[in-house]
């Protein structure tokens, strides 16, 4: 499974039943945690986001509707006797206000914090991986050092043409090296190729995290294909001054920048607290980008299915 289970979709302030910014990616059965805004423990709780899952916490930006959550949280996978170390990747400072909240409040976790500073990377370095899944950098313009995050799939494998196997009369004891890519040789001498047997592997799914952004040319590259993609759209358009002002896009920009990366699909979020109904923000988008949804609390979209 690759999804994303949108926990908080407000900006600035929980407003009208939304929450700030967080986000859960599910890979594989492991969990990964984008941005950690107030309330998002009790939204893990809510969707039965098993804590001791959590395999990477990863924080855009330092404003506070981005990591008030951090602290309890962190706290809490030490009351739950959390052993494994826990990746961070963050901007530096967050090292700072962590290790100064828990002084003063005497606060000790149990396991080790591996904290990795994103200043540390280049633009699109590779900073996290594993032998299926890929986090590179995203570099957006915000009013603060701000980085997004994408997510990508690695070594897909190819499938096995079982059908096929059983015409070239292939025991089925040969089977798992075949779908591991091995060539093989028969008792009767018969050599069968692997690709023979193997359909060709599906497109690797991706998923793009644009966290606070002004509009512009430059992050789009990075953009270029991702099967689903995630862009902040505080304002509507009419507001764009305003957004440009406080380093934030409009659900136009944010369909442009969908548009013009050949997503297949965009949500939107970080919504301004001025707006109670989010159709207008919706409708908006979706005049240069159809594939468009919101991204609000509780909804859960899988790459698999939903595009």
């Amino acid at each position: 499974m690759f999804s994303v289970r949108i926990l908080g979709s407000s900006s600035a302030t929980p407003a009208f039943q939304r929450f700030t910014s967080s986000q859960v990616i599910s890979y594989n059965d492991r969990y990964y945690l984008i941005d950690c805004g107030e309330g998002t423990q009790m939204q893990l709780q809510k969707y039965r986001i098993k804590y001791n899952r959590i395999d990477g916490l990863f924080i855009s930006h330092l404003h506070g509707d981005h990591i008030l959550g951090t602290p309890g949280l962190l706290a809490s996978l030490s009351i739950f006797d959390r052993k494994s170390p826990l990746p961070i990747y963050a901007p530096r400072g967050l090292k700072e206000i962590l290790e100064l909240i828990y002084k003063h409040s005497d606060t000790h976790l149990n396991y080790e914090i591996q904290f990795h500073a994103l200043e540390d990377f280049e633009p699109g370095n590779v900073i996290f991986q594993t032998d299926r899944l890929e986090v590179s950098i995203i570099p957006l313009q915000h009013r603060i050092f701000c980085n997004g995050f994408l997510f990508r799939e690695k070594n897909k494998r190819r499938k096995f043409n079982f059908y096929k196997a059983r015409e070239l009369g292939i025991p089925k004891k040969y089977f798992q090296l075949l779908k591991l890519g091995n060539d093989i040789q028969l008792e009767n001498g018969k050599k069968i190729k692997a690709e023979e047997v193997l359909f060709p592997a599906d497109p690797p799914l991706s998923y793009a995290y644009c966290s606070d952004t002004r509009y512009n040319e430059h992050y789009l590259s990075y953009l270029k294909d991702v099967s689903l993609l995630y862009h902040e759209a505080t304002f509507l358009d009419e507001l764009r001054n305003r957004a440009g002002d406080t380093g934030h896009s409009t659900a136009k920009e944010a369909s442009l920048a969908a548009k013009r990366s050949n997503v297949s699909k965009l949500i939107i979020g970080h919504f301004s607290a001025r707006y109670k109904d989010l159709n207008p923000l919706l409708e908006e988008a979706k005049i240069e980008f159809t594939n468009t949804d919101l991204a609000l609390e509780g909804r859960k979209f899988d790459l698999r299915k939903d595009l």
